[in-house]
């Protein structure tokens, strides 16, 4: 197949929608704004053999290039709108193709996202995402916004990925629930859009809990306590692993694309609600403290310390 083939392929498969006056095929889309919104927008790249096996199923693939995407817009309580896709293929293999665009169109759909646009290249296999959202200014959420005080949760539960990727590593079996938290993730929009005018302050947990909660605290100027004993771990998570394994996964662990998020006390029966009502669990893992640092404290009450606090990307560490 030749370049203009494939997006003539992917064009064939996109949906369109009133908001896109002009969506794939020009040099640019033309995209209309709702009044009152302001325009969130995010881009991520995944590459073969850092963000996922050279080998994996191209279908989870292109959920995952999707989904890391969508979490970052949940993060800022963004509306997803549209996105845009850039691929650099080995080869033009339709086949790889379409099984990718399954993967990717059918969680664009399930969030309402339209694909408007892009580019194609031959090259080692790369995949770059931009997604656009909206949201009211005065809603959207920032990392700067925690408070002292204030209590920290975090949806859904931690480590599963991490766990996935080091048991595909020493070759053993992997609960395929924690696979697919690891192939799958389930961007957290619809709580991202419940904690409008509830959180202080969010982050998507992508390259571990402490690494992540640690831009909060630098855009705030505050510090956390976070309780190792209020960790959320799942089910599977808990047979894979030891207290003592799976800590370090759960704090150091990226991949989860979970929300860590900040509130104040007098919201907590709020966001309780909030969150039964997109039916995802969530739970306070710690505090917001004036002092900077980060202090983690196991259930006896001394200071736990975790080799490592998350994904460097220039460190040679993989996700898989």
């Amino acid at each position: 197949m030749l370049e203009f083939d494939l997006i003539a392929r992917i064009r064939e498969r996109a949906s369109l929608r009133a908001d896109v006056l002009l969506g794939i095929g020009d040099d640019a889309a033309l995209l209309r704004m709702p009044a009152g919104q302001v325009l969130a927008v995010s881009c991520d790249t995944l590459n073969a053999g850092v963000h996922f096996a050279a080998d994996a199923v191209a279908t989870d693939i292109g959920h995952k290039a999707l989904a890391v995407n969508l979490s970052d817009l949940a993060a800022m309580a963004a509306q997803p709108a549209w996105c845009m896709l850039s691929l650099s293929l080995p080869a033009a293999d339709g086949n790889w193709l379409d099984a990718f665009l399954d993967g990717f169109l059918a969680l664009a759909q399930s969030h309402d996202i339209v694909l408007v646009g892009g580019d194609t290249t031959r090259g080692p296999l790369s995949i770059s995402v931009t997604v656009h959202g909206w949201v009211p200014e005065a809603l959207a959420l920032r990392r700067a916004g925690a408070q002292a005080g204030d209590e920290l949760w975090l949806t859904g539960s931690v480590g599963d990925a991490a766990a996935a990727l080091a048991l595909r590593t020493t070759l053993r079996t992997v609960d395929p629930f924690l696979a697919a938290r690891l192939d799958r993730p389930t961007p957290r929009v619809a709580v991202g859009l419940a904690l409008r005018g509830l959180a202080h302050a969010a982050i998507d947990v992508s390259d571990g809990l402490l690494a992540d909660l640690g831009h909060v605290l630098a855009a705030s100027g505050v510090g956390a306590q976070v309780d190792l004993a209020g960790l959320p771990t799942s089910t599977a998570l808990a047979a894979a692993t030891s207290e003592s394994e799976r800590w370090p996964l759960q704090l150091g662990g990226g991949d989860d694309y979970e929300l860590c998020f900040t509130a104040a006390p007098a919201q907590h029966d709020a966001i309780s609600a909030a969150l039964a009502a997109t039916a995802t669990p969530a739970q306070v893992i710690g505090c917001i403290t004036a002092q900077s640092g980060v202090r983690v404290l196991a259930a006896d009450g001394s200071v736990y310390r975790p080799p490592q606090r998350g994904y460097q990307h220039f460190r040679g560490h993989a996700h898989g």
